[in-house]
């Protein structure tokens, strides 16, 4: 049987680069070979699209750090004016970009022009899951608990900081969190304890996007459940990461060996049904496809459960809850690769129909 030309699609532009680049190591170390031939594709920091001398398997980065993309291979595809090549027959890309320019339906709607299958989700669903703040608005009419919170616009802050203050300590009661709106891996989140710290935060959030949320702080435990499938999805067993860390920053995520993932998780098995339920309602209320990580908030004072956010491409390294999710739920990380790009090859063949 003739193998699958995968495209590998990784690093980007987004502060999640060197997440990106991690995790698409790790995909690449667990695809069959005997099925799979790998093309990686490496987009530097400045945007420019190259077929590397060195694939993610190759790269290292010292202690402390992540590797990072090499601006060093043939280029694929840059600024008109630089020329442009190409790579002949990609039967299927994997875009493990994750963030701005990969995770928000950019790249997405490229894929859709060049009639190319793909993994994960569509132009609209991958658009409102990276944009929080509107994701909160279609996660809300469908009826899913969420945490209450405040978008605040940078335009906003800077014309009127004070009613933007008042705002928040109307609606929200410290410590609170800030965070920016279109972004992942807890780059640019801030625990905020009182009022005099909500500029620091907010400042620390409008670094990496023009929106930041403002969301109220819980006291509760953070679980996960992966969602796979299109037309009829499937959930996970329920993980809950125990960082050592404050919160679940991007060190307590893929710097922090001290990080326990617990799968699956101690919780009475109503609170895991109803994770599992408010997931796969997660995934269609947004218009998922592939896969999703769904993360929420338990409060085991009052038995609440509360969606955090729907990760649309969610982390592949070593460290990353998804696979782990899908390994304790009996599909192996190879098969689950695998069974992505199944669904990418099934659902372009029912557009095409």
């Amino acid at each position: 049987m003739a193998r699958t030309r995968l495209a590998i699609l990784y690093g980007g532009r987004s502060a999640e680069h060197q997440v990106s680049v991690v995790s698409a190591r790790s995909v690449m170390e667990a695809l069959d070979p005997d099925r799979f031939e790998v093309v990686p594709i490496a987009i530097t920091r400045d945007g420019a699209w190259m077929l590397p001398d060195r694939s993610p398997l190759e790269l290292a980065a010292s202690d402390g750090t992540l590797p990072e993309v090499e601006p060093a291979g043939r280029v694929l595809a840059v600024r008109p004016e630089q020329g442009v090549s190409g790579v002949d027959g990609v039967d299927v890309v994997f875009p493990i970009l994750h963030g701005p320019f990969g995770e928000d339906g950019t790249v997405q709607g490229l894929f859709e022009l060049a009639d190319l299958p793909y993994v994960g989700s569509g132009v609209l669903a991958s658009a409102l899951a990276m944009d929080k703040a509107m994701a909160k608005v279609v996660l809300a009419q469908a009826g899913l608990p969420q945490a209450p919170y405040v978008v605040v616009p940078e335009r906003d802050w800077r014309a009127d900081p004070e009613r933007v203050a008042a705002e928040v300590a109307g609606r929200l009661h410290y410590p609170v969190f800030t965070k920016p709106a279109r972004l992942g891996s807890s780059i640019g989140i801030s625990k905020v304890r009182t009022p005099d710290g909500l500029a620091d935060g907010l400042v620390a959030a409008f670094a990496h996007d023009t929106k930041a949320l403002v969301e109220q702080g819980v006291a509760a435990r953070e679980l996960e459940c992966g969602v796979l499938g299109n037309d009829a999805p499937e959930a996970s067993v329920v993980g809950e990461v125990i960082p050592s860390h404050e919160f679940y920053d991007f060190e307590a995520k893929y710097l922090d060996d001290a990080l326990k993932l617990e799968i699956p998780a101690q919780v009475p098995d109503a609170v895991r049904t109803q994770v599992r339920e408010l997931s796969l309602r997660a995934f269609q209320a947004l218009d998922c496809e592939g896969m999703a990580r769904v993360d929420f908030f338990y409060e085991e004072a009052t038995g609440r459960v509360l969606l955090n956010e729907v990760n649309t491409i969610p982390g592949f390294t070593p460290k990353s809850m998804f696979p782990m999710l899908w390994a304790a739920s009996g599909l192996a990380y190879p098969d689950l690769v695998a069974r992505l790009v199944d669904l990418a090859v099934e659902r372009h063949a029912t557009r095409r129909r």
